[in-house]
């Protein structure tokens, strides 16, 4: 990605998570990347454009995110796995708090736009590509469907963190409970 389309797409981010969806303009990017009016429009002809470039870029950075944090992670370990989930969910309710905002926007987005939805999709099964055989690993009995529990669980978490933050959010006992229910007899 060269540098000028990350810029543009890191302040559409920006935009985005800050401002929500309607705010998402290409001079509104201009100005938050702090570039000569008409570059975003220049690199992203149209808003839908500009769009799927957003949230491919989500899905850069949140996969960063998880590479980072999991790097070492020891198979079959369910506390080291809620661990790290756990601290990617609060980092992406803290340090990426716009990130996350940005990628809600697009979700709410979906649901009214159909043409978005096989982008999320394609990004889900890369997930599940991952994510499957890691809970695998760690005992689940049907690693499909706890994927998507898992999933749904940390949405709830990072959602309602984000929504009404709570001083006691402990996001490593949810992810252990769940995990733990997966496992085997």
């Amino acid at each position: 990605m060269t540098d000028r389309r990350q810029l543009l797409l890191d302040a559409a981010i920006r935009v985005l998570g800050t401002g929500g969806p309607r705010q998402l303009t290409h001079r509104a990017v201009d100005a938050e990347a702090g570039l000569p009016e008409g570059s975003a429009s220049n690199r992203f002809r149209t808003r839908e454009a500009l769009v799927t470039g957003v949230f491919d870029r989500l899905v850069e950075v949140e996969t960063a995110a998880w590479q980072r944090l999991a790097t070492d992670l020891p198979p079959g370990d369910v506390t080291a796995f809620a661990a790290v989930v756990g601290r990617l969910i609060r980092e992406f309710t803290d340090r990426q708090r716009v990130v996350t905002l940005a990628r809600y926007a697009l979700f709410v987005e979906a649901a009214v736009r159909p043409d978005l939805r096989p982008a999320i999709e394609a990004a889900r099964a890369r997930l599940a590509g991952w994510g499957e055989p890691l809970l695998a690993t760690l005992g689940s009995a049907d690693p499909p469907a706890h994927f998507r529990m898992l999933l749904a669980l940390v949405d709830g978490l990072l959602s309602n963190q984000l929504a009404s933050p709570d001083d006691g959010f402990d996001p490593e006992s949810a992810v252990a409970t769940l995990v733990r229910g997966f496992r085997t007899g």
